[in-house]
């Protein structure tokens, strides 16, 4: 079992990350950042792998993951 970390300032909402997740453990906030972005969250890490997809895939690095 993985977990991801996301730096939610630094995130644009793109949504590459949620497409690229093949667990879809990620999805997108109802919530605004201060730069008003829709950024993600994690939302169920009991089936994420750890495979970092979303991380390498993440044009701003937002994203952490985590064995």
């Amino acid at each position: 079992m993985g977990t991801i970390a996301i730096e939610k300032e630094r995130c644009k909402g793109c949504q590459l990350c949620i497409v690229t997740c093949p667990k879809k453990s990620i999805r997108l906030s109802e919530e605004f950042n201060e730069k008003g972005y829709h950024f993600v969250i994690f939302q169920d890490g009991s089936e994420c792998t750890s495979c970092t997809s979303c991380g390498r895939i993440c044009p701003d690095m937002a994203i952490e993951v985590y064995k």
